[in-house]
C-alpha cells in the first residue's frame, strides 16, 4: 500500500473524510472571481454529497445535504459591530458518522473575529434556505421579526381555527401533543450546555410533522465564552483574543440515496480518454487533467440510483428537463445505462394526461406545497360550515386530513413545456442506439416495474400530449396557433421552458426554442419511434392494446398514417420563419446607443471602444428572436437557443444533400461571434445568454431587475450547447475514413471551425466555465469574469463539458 493510500485508509478508519472537491481550487481557478465564496465537498458516512459553503459578504454559512430530503442548515456569522463576519476553512478534513438512525458530518471553521453573534439559524430544505437568500433576509439585523415558512405558519394558524375535537384529530396526525408544541416546530430551538472548558449549542428544528429531525451543533474552543445566548441568537467571545474557532456537527435522520460511480455512468471509450489524460507530463496536459478529473467528480456527486440531482447548492433534487438535456449531451461518453435511467426516471413521474414533471418537491418543500393545499381545504370548510353546507363541509374536512397524514408525499411540478418535447428526442435516440440490442430496448419499454403499466405506455401517452399540442399548427400553420406558455393571468403569459425566470422570455407568449427547435424535433423523434416500435413487432394495433385511450388521438392517426405525421413535420420545421429578424446597420447603430445611453457611464465608456475597435456595426443582422409577443410579433432579442438546433441537426448534411444552403447555416452562427453590443460575443468571457439592445426599455427594466438570464451572463449549457453542435456540423463535412466529403465545404468548414476556436478561447478565459452561469464587471476600463451570486458549483448539464472534450479530442478539423 503507498504512503497516500495508507493515510486515506487511516482517516476513514477513524471517519475522517477528505473533500472530494473545493472551489475556488488553486491553479484552476481565479480566486478574484469568487469575491471571497468558497465551498467544499463531502461524502457522508452513506456516500451521500454534503456541500458546505461560506459566503463572506452577507456572512453566511450553509451545508446541503443532497439526500432524500434535499435539505441544507444554515446561520448567518456577525462581528461585534454586527458586520458579517469572514469564516474560513479549519482542517481540510471533516468527521462522518452513521448510528442510531441518524447521519452526521463535523468540520470547523474561524470566524474572523473575536467576538461574534451567530443568528438567522435556517434548517429545513434547501429551497428554504435558498428563497431566504434571494430575498434578503440573511442581512437583516438579528432583531427583525423572527424567520417563519410562511405556508407552514398559515396551517398551524388553521390546525387553531378547527373544533376542538377535530383539532385533536389533525395535532394526531402531526404527531403533535398540542397546539402549542406545533407552534413550537416553526422557529429552532437552542439550547446550551458546558462540556469541560468549553461549550456546546445545539439548534435544532423537526420537521412540521414530527417525523424528522435536522439539528446544527456548536463547539467553542476550550476558555471562549458563551454570551447572551436567546433563542434567535448565540454570542461568543474568544478566550485568547484571536478570531473564534467553530465546532460544527450537523445531524440528520432524513433517508439517504444510492450514490453511483464513474464505472457506473461513463462508457468504456470515454475511460480511456481520461486515463489518456491523467499520463499527460507537461503543464498545460496537467491542467487539462485536472479539469477533467474535477468535472467527473463534479458528474458522481450528482448522480445517484434514485435520481440525477441538477446541481448544488441550488437544484440538490430531480429536474427533468435537467436529466434530458444531460442524457442528450452525454450520449458520446455515457454507459447506455444511463439513458435508460433518466428515461425511467421521467417515464416515472408522468402525469395523468402525460405531461412529464420538471422538479418533484420532497421533504420540506413537499411539506410547504401540501401545506398550501391543506390550507385551501381548510379554508373551505369553514367557509362551507358557516353557511351550512354539511356534506360539502365534511368532503373538505376529509381531504384536508389524507392531506395532513402525507405532509411529506413528494409532489411533481408540470408547469414546463420544453421537456414534453425533449422526451420524445431523448427515446428515439436511445432507440436508435445501436450499441443496445434489439431485445433490451424492448424489454426496457415493457418493464412495469415502476407501477402504472409499462413505460411504453407511459411513453405513448406523453407522445399523444406532443402531438395533440402540436395539431393546431399542422392543420393551420399560423403563428398563434404556435404552442404557447400557459397564462398567468389574462395579460401575461409564464417562462415555462428553460429560461423559466420571470423576465426569460420578455413577457412572450411563444417561446422560439420551444416552437422552432424543439417541437418539429419532436414530431420527428415520433416518427422515428413508431417505426421503430414496429420493427420490434408493435405495430399500430399492438399500440392501441396498450394504450387503449389514445385511439381517438392526433398520435393515432399520425401512427396509421405517416404521410400526415411528415406532412406536420415539413410545416413545422418552417415555423422559425415566424422568429426571423433582420436589421440594417443604421438601425443596429441607433438602437444600440440608446441602449448604450442606459448604462452606467463607465460600461458605456468600455462598450463605445469594444464598437470602435471591431468596426460594428458592418452590416446587417439577422437572428431569430426569443419569442413572440401574445399578436405573434417578434420580440427582437438576440439569445443563444439557436445552438440547440446546431446540436440537434446535422445541417451540414442537408448542404452536402442540396436542401440547405451552407449561408443559412452560418447565419445562425454569426450571432455568436459578432461583439456585445451589437451581438453576443464577449471576448474573454463568452457568448452572453442574451442580448436586449434591440427591444423596447421596458425589456431592458426586466431585465435589470432580472438578470438570470440576461445580458450580463453567460450560461454553461449553451457554450456546450454550441460547442456540440459546431462540432456536429464540422463533423458532418468528413466522411466515415475521415476524409473531406466534399473540397467544396472547406471555406464553409474552416469558418464553423473558427467560430468553435474563438468561443473556446474566450469561455476558457474566463475561469469560470465549470460554473453553471457566470457573469462580469467592468473596472478600471476592464471587464473582469465573475461568478454570478447565485449559480450552482457543479450543475449536471454543465458537466456536459466532458462531452465536450471529448467530442473536440476526436474531431477532424478542416
Amino acid at each position: 500500500m503507498t504512503p497516500a493510500a495508507l493515510a486515506l485508509s487511516l482517516l476513514l478508519q477513524a471517519g475522517q473524510v477528505a473533500p472530494v472537491l473545493a472551489f475556488p481550487e488553486a491553479g484552476l481557478d481565479d480566486s478574484s472571481a469568487y469575491q471571497g465564496y468558497q465551498t467544499r465537498f463531502y461524502r457522508d458516512s452513506r456516500k451521500n454529497t454534503v456541500q458546505i459553503y461560506l459566503e463572506p459578504r452577507g456572512g453566511r454559512v450553509v451545508q446541503v445535504w443532497a439526500d432524500a430530503a434535499n435539505q441544507s442548515a444554515g446561520f448567518t456569522v456577525r462581528d461585534a459591530a454586527g458586520r458579517p463576519a469572514r469564516a474560513t476553512w479549519g482542517p481540510e478534513s471533516a468527521k462522518v458518522a452513521d448510528a442510531g438512525g441518524s447521519r452526521s458530518i463535523e468540520y470547523r471553521i474561524t470566524t474572523g473575529a473575536p467576538q461574534v453573534e451567530l443568528g438567522w439559524f435556517v434548517l429545513g430544505s434547501m429551497r428554504v434556505e435558498r428563497d431566504f437568500q434571494y430575498a434578503g433576509r440573511h442581512l437583516l439585523p438579528f432583531t427583525a421579526l423572527p424567520f417563519r415558512v410562511a405556508e407552514e405558519s398559515l396551517l398551524v394558524t388553521n390546525v387553531s381555527r378547527l373544533p376542538r375535537e377535530e383539532r385533536l384529530r389533525h395535532l394526531a396526525l402531526l404527531h403533535a401533543g398540542s397546539l402549542e408544541q406545533l407552534r413550537a416546530r416553526l422557529e429552532p430551538t437552542i439550547t446550551a450546555a458546558r462540556v469541560g472548558a468549553a461549550w456546546r449549542v445545539r439548534v435544532e428544528r423537526p420537521s412540521l410533522d414530527g417525523r424528522n429531525r435536522l439539528a446544527l451543533e456548536f463547539r467553542t474552543a476550550p476558555g471562549d465564552a458563551l454570551l447572551r445566548p436567546t433563542p434567535r441568537t448565540v454570542a461568543i467571545r474568544s478566550g485568547s483574543g484571536r478570531p473564534v474557532e467553530l465546532g460544527i456537527r450537523v445531524l440528520t435522520d432524513a433517508a439517504a440515496l444510492t450514490p453511483l460511480d464513474r464505472a457506473e455512468i461513463f462508457n468504456d471509450a470515454f475511460s480511456v480518454f481520461l486515463a489518456a489524460a491523467a499520463r499527460a507530463t507537461d503543464s498545460a496536459g496537467l491542467i487539462r487533467s485536472r479539469r477533467l478529473e474535477r468535472q467527473v467528480r463534479g458528474v458522481e456527486l450528482l448522480s445517484t440510483r434514485e435520481k440525477l440531482m441538477a446541481g448544488l447548492p441550488n437544484f440538490a433534487t430531480y429536474f427533468g428537463r435537467d436529466m434530458m438535456m444531460t442524457a442528450l449531451m452525454m450520449q458520446p461518453v455515457w454507459a447506455p445505462a444511463m439513458s435508460e435511467h433518466v428515461i425511467a426516471s421521467v417515464l416515472r413521474k408522468i402525469g395523468p394526461g402525460g405531461a412529464v414533471s420538471h422538479e418533484e418537491a420532497l421533504g420540506g418543500q413537499a411539506i410547504r406545497e401540501n401545506a398550501m393545499v391543506y390550507d385551501s381545504l381548510v379554508g373551505g370548510y369553514l367557509q362551507a360550515a358557516r353557511s351550512d353546507r354539511g356534506p360539502a363541509a365534511d368532503s373538505l374536512l376529509r381531504r384536508a386530513r389524507e392531506v395532513l397524514g402525507r405532509l411529506q408525499a413528494t409532489r411533481e411540478n408540470y408547469h414546463m413545456i420544453d421537456d414534453e418535447y425533449q422526451l420524445p428526442v431523448l427515446a428515439a435516440r436511445y432507440l436508435a442506439d445501436s450499441a443496445v440490442t434489439t431485445e433490451r430496448k424492448r424489454r426496457f419499454l415493457l418493464d412495469t416495474g415502476g407501477g402504472g403499466g409499462s413505460r411504453l405506455s407511459r411513453l405513448l401517452r406523453e407522445m399523444a400530449l406532443v402531438a395533440a399540442q402540436t395539431r393546431r399548427y399542422a392543420e393551420e400553420p399560423r403563428a398563434t396557433n404556435l404552442v404557447e406558455f400557459p397564462r398567468r393571468d389574462s395579460v401575461h403569459w409564464r417562462s415555462a421552458s428553460w429560461r423559466d425566470s420571470d423576465a426569460g422570455y420578455a413577457g412572450g407568449r411563444f417561446a422560439m426554442d420551444v416552437n422552432a427547435i424543439w417541437a418539429p424535433h419532436a414530431l420527428e423523434s415520433i416518427a422515428t419511434i413508431v417505426a421503430t416500435l414496429s420493427t420490434m413487432g408493435l405495430g399500430a394495433g399492438a399500440l392501441d392494446s396498450i394504450v387503449p385511450e389514445i385511439a381517438s388521438t392526433p398520435l393515432a392517426a399520425y401512427i396509421r398514417d405517416t404521410v400526415a405525421l411528415h406532412r406536420a413535420i415539413d410545416l413545422w420545421k418552417g415555423a422559425r420563419r415566424h422568429f426571423e429578424v433582420t436589421l440594417g446597420p443604421r438601425e443596429i447603430r441607433q438602437r444600440v446607443r440608446a441602449r448604450l445611453a442606459a448604462v452606467p457611464a463607465e460600461e458605456r465608456r468600455y462598450w463605445d471602444e469594444v464598437m470602435a475597435a471591431s468596426g460594428e456595426p458592418r452590416d446587417s443582422l439577422v437572428f431569430l428572436a426569443l419569442a413572440l409577443d401574445p399578436a405573434g410579433q417578434p420580440i427582437p432579442i438576440l439569445n443563444t437557443d439557436p445552438a440547440t438546433g446546431l446540436f440537434l441537426e446535422n445541417r451540414t448534411a442537408g448542404v452536402m444533400a442540396g436542401k440547405a444552403r451552407s449561408e443559412s447555416v452560418l447565419r445562425d452562427v454569426a450571432p455568436f461571434l459578432r461583439p456585445f453590443p451589437v451581438a453576443l460575443f464577449v471576448d474573454g468571457l463568452g457568448p452572453l445568454v442574451a442580448n436586449d439592445a434591440y427591444a423596447q426599455p421596458d425589456t431592458w427594466k426586466r431585465f435589470r431587475k432580472d438578470p438570470y438570464h440576461g445580458p450580463r451572463v453567460v450560461w454553461g449549457r449553451e457554450v456546450n450547447l454550441l460547442f456540440l453542435g459546431l462540432a456536429n456540423q464540422i463533423a458532418g463535412g468528413f466522411d466515415a475514413g475521415g476524409r473531406l466529403a466534399d473540397p467544396g465545404l472547406q471555406p464553409y468548414l474552416r469558418a464553423l471551425d473558427d467560430a468553435l476556436r474563438r468561443t473556446l478561447a474566450a469561455v476558457h478565459a474566463s475561469g469560470l466555465e465549470h460554473n453553471e452561469l457566470w457573469s462580469y464587471r467592468i473596472e478600471d476600463g476592464r471587464l473582469r469574469p465573475t461568478r454570478y451570486g447565485t449559480s450552482s458549483d457543479i450543475q449536471l448539464w454543465n458537466g456536459t463539458n466532458l462531452a465536450v472534450q471529448f467530442v473536440l479530442s476526436r474531431l477532424r478539423r478542416p
